[in-house]
């Protein structure tokens, strides 16, 4: 596995996983009116030109195909951690989040933060992130719970 920064040539292939995993691997915890209303993100093309243009973004490639991909945004918030569907389980995101922790820290942040998925929460846990609050954000009229987590770094 190779992880490495982004480029701007990365993000159709960010946009396919991101709604991929949406779609396959967060079914278990969110209905198909949610899943729909946020896979829907992959299309906002501006968003996905400011994430690469202003944050801090890895991909994880495994035999030259995406496996995951990880963004820091202002130095300490997670903005979208996610792993291709059929890399699952494989310590895909352990190894970008160790990777984006680290920057986090070189950039001497005391705090890493995220709005984590009822899906995500159980790795961000592992990670060492505490919640601070159960929320429902609106993506086009839908509902959809997350949660806002932290972790305090060394």
């Amino acid at each position: 596995m190779i992880i490495r920064k982004a480029t701007p040539g990365d993000l159709a292939e960010m946009r396919t996983l991101f709604s991929d995993t949406v779609t396959s691997v967060c079914k278990n915890d969110y209905d198909s009116d949610q899943i729909n209303a946020w896979k829907s993100g992959a299309e906002n093309e501006e968003r996905w030109l400011r994430v690469i243009d202003h944050q801090f973004v890895i991909v994880a490639k495994v035999n030259g195909q995406m496996a995951g991909f990880c963004t820091l945004d202002q130095g300490n918030y997670i903005d979208l951690l996610f792993v291709h569907k059929d890399f699952q389980q494989q310590g895909i995101a352990r190894k970008m989040y160790t990777f984006i922790e680290q920057e986090a820290t070189v950039r001497k942040e005391k705090i890493l933060a995220a709005d984590v998925s009822k899906t995500a929460r159980p790795f961000f846990e592992k990670m060492g992130f505490k919640m601070i609050r159960e929320q429902t954000v609106e993506v086009k009229g839908i509902g959809l719970t997350n949660y806002k987590m932290e972790k305090e770094l060394n």
